[in-house]
């Protein structure tokens, strides 16, 4: 009996390794598609064809909404929790400083470089690898797979346009770069411009009101001032004044000064009360671009967190923005790869961490409940 035990042990050790190596030809072949295919944001179109017609190519039935391509594991049952694995195919402008073509996917040694292979294309290229794997066995809970498009941005074209044609959804599992740690909360973002007004003068006469002696007090309050509810995960709320402009020569008072805040939320604060907050607390006038950036959070009893805890994972908080910002449901972010990485030169990404991530996200998915 022991004997038989070993050689099935064995044997499904085989398959599973054979399995991945194959999940991770499929998945590398796709990345070096993408990379090649410019997919700057709200410019996903070629992309998103690419990601159809893969899924096509795979037999999975593909669904598509702009530029934002996704399916459905067969077998879906209302009565049943869902879980998205999700991924977005965009990418940010190449910066000036490569040493290499962008969109030329290559190898040196474990390396794919590339714009787009670190973030987000490794988490995107192994999670539909792992849905195909997925969505042939029997699970607890229903599966969809969606490639979204405008992350880097927060588009409105991109998930938060795709998400009403979906069913409902339980869970998400983000494919962002992580090193493969669990991000089981992510900071949110809100923009403000402040806005001081004076009037104009000849500064030899001392004619005027300065618009910037007018804000002098609202950049030292915001300079100064600490939220009170510190997160274990994310740290403080951050209110960081990023650009100031004003006048227009030396030899005039300035009648306009503006200002942008750059605000990060914890989990204990809503956006909203935070603009309420800094209006009732400076002179200038206020206006948030925008509420919807907000911070996320995941239970860490939830048994997914569990269970990649008990695989020797460590959970941390991200202070890095995702999709995340705009799902109501409780979410993860994992993936293969390095946030440190993203937006930089010569970005790339390993094949072994590929491999490594498909490997990882069955063993974490595979009979979980939801």
């Amino acid at each position: 009996m022991k004997n038989k035990k070993k050689r099935y042990f064995y044997f499904f050790k085989h398959y599973l390794c054979t399995m991945t190596r194959e999940y991770t030809g499929h998945a590398v072949a796709l990345l070096e598609r993408l990379i090649a295919t410019p997919r700057i944001s709200r410019e996903e179109r070629a992309a998103a064809d690419i990601m159809e017609e893969t899924m096509q190519g795979y037999g999975l039935r593909p669904y598509r909404e702009a530029n934002n391509v996704w399916a459905i594991a067969p077998g879906f049952e209302e009565s049943r929790p869902t879980l998205l694995l999700n991924a977005h195919i965009d990418t940010v402008k190449p910066v000036a400083s490569w040493t290499r073509d962008p969109y030329l996917a290559e190898h040196s040694g474990d390396r794919l470089y590339g714009i787009g292979s670190n973030d987000c294309g490794g988490g995107l290229v192994s999670l539909l690898q792992v849905f195909r794997h997925l969505s042939g066995t029997r699970q607890a809970y229903n599966l969809i797979y969606l490639a979204s498009a405008e992350e880097e941005v927060s588009g409105s074209n991109g998930i938060s346009r795709a998400l009403p044609q979906l069913p409902p959804i339980t869970m998400a599992l983000v494919g962002e770069p992580t090193g493969m740690q669990p991000a089981v909360a992510e900071k949110g973002l809100m923009v403000i411009d402040m806005t001081s007004h004076g009037r104009s003068g000849h500064a030899a006469r001392g004619e005027g009101v300065n618009a910037i002696y007018g804000m002098l007090d609202d950049l030292l309050w915001l300079r100064d001032y600490r939220f009170e509810k510190v997160s274990p995960l994310l740290g403080p709320t951050l209110m960081t004044v990023t650009v100031l402009q004003a006048g227009t020569q030396h030899n005039v008072v300035p009648d306009t000064c503006k200002a942008i805040i750059d605000v990060r939320t914890n989990e204990y604060y809503d956006n909203e009360e935070v603009y309420e907050f800094i209006r009732s607390h400076v002179q200038s006038e206020v206006k948030a671009r925008s509420f919807r950036l907000r911070s996320s959070h995941i239970d860490l009893a939830h048994p997914v967190v569990r269970r990649c805890v008990a695989a020797g994972m460590h959970p941390f908080g991200s202070p890095t923005l995702s999709d995340q910002a705009l799902m109501s449901f409780p979410s993860l972010k994992l993936g293969p790869g390095e946030s440190s990485r993203s937006h930089s030169a010569d970005e790339y990404i390993c094949i072994s961490e590929i491999q490594k991530a498909i490997e990882q996200y069955i063993h974490l998915l595979d009979g979980v409940e939801i």
